[in-house]
């Protein structure tokens, strides 16, 4: 279930109203009347869930997934296992997005509710800038600074001795002790997740949260998204320069530090002490190990082990790209002076 904190049910539907909302086929007419309460993935629905499968990749997650049923295309309605009703859609993932957005609501502050919540929570010395929102269930640690303009969602936790600076927004967070989100930064906004649908491309309901631990500084204007449906999370003491994107599900370890422009794509995971240069990009659902470093302006398409250092484009091994550099630098001047 989606952290109640920052997203309400919105209640249950039966399968049969499920079918009619995203224009799928019921495998099991006799089943129309189960009901269902959550969209999830695969491996974390229950009987009560609705999952989808994106693609024959991901058969032997169907096998054993729990969920109640599951939106397939029809050349895989017969893998789905008993005890799971089939939903049988040509846009599996389409359909789950709107079942989604029918079942979970993100948490809004009401348009007609003070700036300072009346539910928000706060310790001792807490200081707020002009124009501060805060919103429901809100909880604010002692000593912590809200600048000017900035934005604090509904059912956000903040730690203490924390400094939020102005325009921040933070929604859909968990903030630890002692955290700098400097001027313009975002915390929690959706990540980019788009299925293909017969009408383009729809959004898919991101349904996960950010963890910011202990010490995590950010820098302005840059931005980490909140989780499709795991957390997306930075370690303690990790710092994080002005105009970076971190997307959602990824897993940034502790000490980590993350020059400008640097964006890491979604499902990304990143060990302890891994230093990215300045305009570093990082491919979706790869591992970088800890301790390891990656170039300014690398373009990262391939796991990268602990304690290496890659650069390039693509990235490599540091001393492979070096002679390979080398190599073409030479390769040039011989064809240059050829050519005088």
């Amino acid at each position: 279930m989606p952290d109640p904190r920052f997203f309400e049910s919105k209640g249950a539907l039966s399968l049969e109203a499920l079918a009619k909302l995203t224009g799928a086929t019921l495998s099991d007419p006799a089943k129309a009347s189960i009901e269902i309460t959550v969209a999830a993935p695969l491996g974390r629905a229950g009987a009560d869930g609705v999952s989808f499968l994106a693609g024959g990749k991901h058969l032997t997650g169907l096998a054993a997934t729990r969920a109640g049923a599951c939106f397939v295309s029809p050349r895989h309605a017969a893998d789905v296992p008993a005890g799971c009703v089939a939903l049988i859609a040509d846009y599996p993932q389409a359909a789950w997005a709107k079942a989604a957005a029918a079942l979970h609501a993100p948490r809004r502050h009401p348009a007609a509710a003070p700036a300072i919540h009346p539910d928000a929570a706060f310790e001792e010395d807490v200081e707020l800038g002009p124009g501060v929102v805060v919103g429901p269930g809100a909880q604010i640690g002692r000593g912590t600074r809200i600048g000017a303009g900035a934005v604090i969602g509904p059912g956000v936790a903040i730690g203490r001795d924390c400094d939020i600076g102005p325009r921040v927004v933070v929604g859909f967070a968990l903030v630890g002790d002692r955290v700098r989100l400097h001027a313009g930064s975002v915390v929690g906004e959706a990540g980019f997740g788009t299925a293909a649908s017969p009408k383009g491309p729809v959004d898919i309901p991101q349904l996960g949260r950010v963890i910011l631990q202990d010490g995590v500084t950010l820098g302005a204007n840059s931005c980490v998204d909140r989780g499709a449906w795991e957390d997306t999370s930075v370690g303690e003491n990790s710092k994080i320069d002005n105009l970076v994107h971190v997307a959602h599900n990824v897993s940034l370890g502790r000490n980590c530090l993350l020059a400008a422009y640097t964006g890491i794509s979604g499902s990304v995971t990143v060990g302890d002490g891994v230093m990215f240069g300045g305009k570093a990009g990082v491919a979706d659902h790869l591992n970088v190990g800890a301790g390891a470093v990656v170039g300014a302006s690398a373009s990262v398409f391939k796991n990268i082990p602990a304690a290496e250092t890659w650069t390039g484009f693509p990235a490599r091994p540091i001393k492979r790209w070096m002679r390979e550099t080398a190599w073409v630098s030479r390769a040039a001047n011989r064809r240059g002076g050829e050519g005088e």
